[in-house]
């Protein structure tokens, strides 16, 4: 009899990812239906205005909250490994910031969604490449370069948002601008996604094609050079093909907090480690997070909240909880 090739911890791994991506569907499904405008099966075949709400609102925003749970899961899988820091998240090296200076700078100067999508984009961009630009300026290469580069243009990022603030009309431009850096779904437009959701898929393609690598990121330097490992340029891209997945998403979403944090931490509780499985149950805790914060977001209240209230209010007890934990093992 031919013994199985299938080890038996790979068994639960797989059941945990197809139980994951049930609740993914199911929850992507929920935000298709859920909102203030009710939508029927039967409705959607016979009845225009429904057929305009689906295309044009519901689908763009389950899409994002499906697609953008999973990338903002993935990148913090990433930085947490890469900066070997439990606590890392897209702010260590100025994406989340940079983007808000660009939104705002959009809010102020340009006119249209897909116009303030483009000038966030654009300034998450600039915020990663000057970081890794200053990074790149010490040649050890080491993470925590990086670290404090991104310090310096999350500071600098957050002064050009104050001067734009200062400028910014109070009653309609200002308003506009701290409900962005608040983070929603509602804004999300069909023409903005297909651009942005490639750029996501992309980078996210590119750091599973590289997961082995960016394991061994998080070992020592001077092991990983030792097994043959250009750190420095392999830190580099990884590094930038989360950041740019990032941006595609904050971009669209405004600030959202606490899913690249939640999630790897929960993939990692679940799958006891950091492996391939372990990328892909972040992705798909991150999707989970995002749709069902959006989906509260629009019902709980007469009006439509701010989808990182949610977030916030599972990030902030888990936060005390590692480091509770972290205190406890020291």
């Amino acid at each position: 009899m031919t013994p199985s090739t299938t080890s038996p911890t790979r068994r639960p791994e797989a059941a945990l990812l197809c139980a994951a991506a049930l609740l993914v569907a199911a929850l992507g499904i929920a935000s298709l239906l859920v909102g203030k405008y009710p939508l029927t099966v039967a409705g959607l075949f016979h009845d225009e205005m429904q057929r305009q709400v689906f295309l044009t609102l519901r689908l763009p925003r389950a899409l994002t909250g499906v697609c953008g749970g999973f990338a903002l899961g993935v990148c913090g899988f990433v930085y947490q490994t890469v900066f070997r820091n439990p606590l890392a998240s897209p702010d260590i090296i100025g994406v989340s910031s940079g983007a808000s200076a660009g939104a705002a700078a959009g809010i102020l100067f340009l006119s249209g969604a897909a116009e303030i999508t483009l000038a966030a984009f654009g300034g998450a961009l600039a915020a990663v490449l000057l970081a890794l630009g200053l990074s790149a300026l010490d040649r050890r290469g080491q993470s925590g370069t990086i670290v404090l580069a991104g310090i310096a243009v999350h500071a600098l990022a957050q002064t050009v948002l104050m001067c734009l603030k200062l400028t910014a009309d109070p009653e309609r431009e200002l308003a506009s601008i701290e409900y962005w850096i608040m983070g929603s779904l509602n804004g999300v437009k069909a023409s903005a996604l297909p651009v942005n959701l490639c750029i996501c898929a992309v980078c996210v393609a590119a750091l599973f094609a590289l997961h082995r690598q960016v394991l061994l990121l998080s070992a020592e330097e001077g092991e990983a050079r030792m097994l043959g490992v250009n750190v420095t340029a392999l830190r580099l891209l990884v590094l930038l093909a989360a950041t740019l997945a990032v941006a595609a998403v904050v971009s669209l979403t405004g600030l959202v907090s606490f899913v690249g944090l939640l999630a790897p931490h929960a993939a990692r509780l679940v799958c006891k480690g950091s492996r391939t499985p372990t990328l892909a149950l972040s992705g798909l805790v991150g999707s989970a997070l995002l749709c069902a914060a959006d989906i509260l977001a629009r019902s709980v209240a007469a009006t439509e909240l701010p989808v990182s209230i949610f977030t916030s209010l599972l990030g902030a007890p888990f936060l005390v909880f590692l480091l509770v934990r972290e205190g406890r093992r020291t």
